[in-house]
């Protein structure tokens, strides 16, 4: 138990370090795999290798409105995977978010999306109700929620959220992970983040703008 342990940490040291590596340009690199081996490349050379883009989805938000993948088109957005009674590191995830939410609130180009993985239990006034114990009033901030299944395989099949190891998980194992996603405005993955981490959502910042930048 304790080599399992040992050796998932190191792991995701090692993702998090290639996340978080870039070249002397500056420029993020792209993900196309749930190993997330980075890849640097042009933007020419990405719209050519990069095969692999967040997928279509529809999904009610706090609002009860239909938010679809379209909301996202030509738009950076982060995705986290969060529930409303979640004691541990959901509250974390939600505080170290308020940071970037602070820094962004302001620009419609950057979206936040917190995907409820307890849907059953997170209908919108639930998540409209959580959004407001935080003194969240961001428009572009969306809590969602919606059919389990569908979260499930959007977030580990989609946004490789729990890299290689949730993969191929189907959706009778629960969801839950401190994972924070960074995707461009091509819905290429360009970065992933421990969210209970306020090194990692430093980082996050930084790589956004330089995604505004791109």
């Amino acid at each position: 138990m304790l080599r399992t342990v040992f050796f998932r940490s190191s792991f995701l040291g090692l993702i998090m370090m290639f996340s978080c590596q870039k070249r002397e340009d500056n420029s993020l690199p792209y993900y196309n795999t749930p190993d997330f081996t980075p890849q640097f490349l042009s933007k020419n050379e990405a719209s050519e290798k990069i095969t692999h883009h967040i997928d279509s989805f529809s999904f009610r938000d706090q609002d009860n409105k239909i938010i679809t993948d379209k909301a996202v088109n030509h738009k950076i957005h982060v995705a986290s995977f969060i529930f409303t009674s979640c004691g541990s590191i959901c509250p974390t995830i939600i505080e170290n978010l308020s940071v970037v939410d602070k820094k962004f609130k302001n620009d419609p180009n950057v979206l936040l999306l917190s995907f409820s993985v307890t849907p059953w239990i997170d209908n919108p006034q639930k998540l409209k109700d959580f959004k407001e114990l935080h003194k969240i009033n961001n428009p572009n901030w969306h809590f969602l929620t919606g059919n389990k299944g569908e979260i499930y395989k959007l977030a580990r099949q989609s946004y490789f959220a729990e890299e290689d190891l949730g993969f191929t998980r189907d959706s009778t194992q629960f969801l839950h992970t401190e994972h924070i996603i960074l995707a461009d405005q091509d819905k290429k993955i360009r970065g992933i983040y421990n969210g209970t981490l306020q090194t990692d959502i430093q980082q996050l910042i930084k790589d956004i703008e330089t995604l505004k930048k791109e």
